[in-house]
């Protein structure tokens, strides 16, 4: 049969972008924020997982999150710190606020007491199944013989993971003992995947409170962060402030100007000697077809 004009496939993982005025909301929300709350905590999460952080907003309905880039936040919070009417102070601390906002975090803005959050944030925890790359916690081996909480119809898979696994009488069954993961090695795929369908989570989700402006104290820094070091993250541990020049480097400044004026005096010098030794070839040339 001739294919049908109206059978297209349609791609579900294009998406469209957010833009610009995404952005712009997001800042006017930190704005609108700075001046509702009174206490701004700077956090970041082990173990990610967005279901975790749904339930976490849920419990802190009374307080606004913001999970997202960092130099959009870091925007939202330097507009309002350049106000006419904000107290210098206030412009400092939030500057210090600004300059720990690297790496995956997120910002709580609140009116609870430190001591609220701090209680609440630490007691919180989550277990979580392990995702490849995480190190082990514990080691985990299977006995030979039946697996009886599988299906049958899940044994392909099982083998497929790597897992020496028949079927006997309809029974999921291990023909040897097999070894899961072993405590501090990295988990691989398949290895996180078998540790899921067993139900043995490894990983645990958490919140982590590094640092804080309140109204009261202004900003505190609560707990020092292990910021992975990557691209993006090398840069801007390695960013330097811009200074001005002194005497002595606008001194070398000129001095490699008048180096780079006398090596083009040069160059110009070179040229017209090449021009010079053609108009002489061109002379010979002449002279000898005369």
């Amino acid at each position: 049969m001739p294919k049908s004009k109206r059978d297209q496939k349609v791609s579900l993982t294009k998406t469209d972008r957010k833009g610009l005025s995404n952005k712009q909301q997001i800042i006017e929300d930190i704005q609108e924020c700075r001046q509702k709350y009174d206490n701004v905590f700077l956090f970041s999460v082990q173990n990610m997982r967005n279901a975790k952080l749904k339930d976490v907003r849920t419990a802190w309905k009374n307080s606004r999150f913001f999970f997202g880039k960092n130099r959009v936040m870091q925007l939202g919070l330097k507009f309002v710190s350049d106000d006419a009417d904000e107290d210098p102070k206030l412009e400092q601390d939030l500057e210090k606020l600004r300059e720990q906002m690297i790496g995956q975090c997120g910002l709580l803005f609140t009116s609870e007491s430190k001591e609220t959050v701090l209680d609440w944030f630490d007691s919180y925890s989550a277990d979580e199944f392990a995702r490849s790359g995480f190190r082990a916690t514990k080691t985990i081996r299977l006995k030979e013989g039946p697996l009886e909480e599988f299906s049958h119809a899940i044994e392909p898979h099982l083998r497929s993971l790597g897992m020496p696994t028949k079927l006997e009488r309809g029974i999921v069954t291990l023909y040897k003992e097999f070894t899961v993961c072993e405590k501090g090695k990295v988990l691989t795929p398949e290895q996180a995947r078998i540790l899921k369908l067993l139900g043995k989570p490894m990983a645990k989700f958490k919140v982590i409170i590094n640092c804080c402006y309140t109204k009261e104290n202004g900003f505190e820094e609560i707990k020092k962060r292990d910021i992975k070091v990557t691209k993006k993250t090398k840069k801007v541990l390695n960013k330097k402030p811009k200074k001005a020049k002194t005497e002595e480097a606008m001194s070398e400044d000129e001095d490699e100007e008048d180096d780079e004026d006398m090596s083009d005096e040069e160059d110009e010098d070179e040229e017209m000697d090449m021009d010079d030794d053609d108009d002489d070839d061109d002379d010979d040339e002449d002279d000898a077809k005369a």
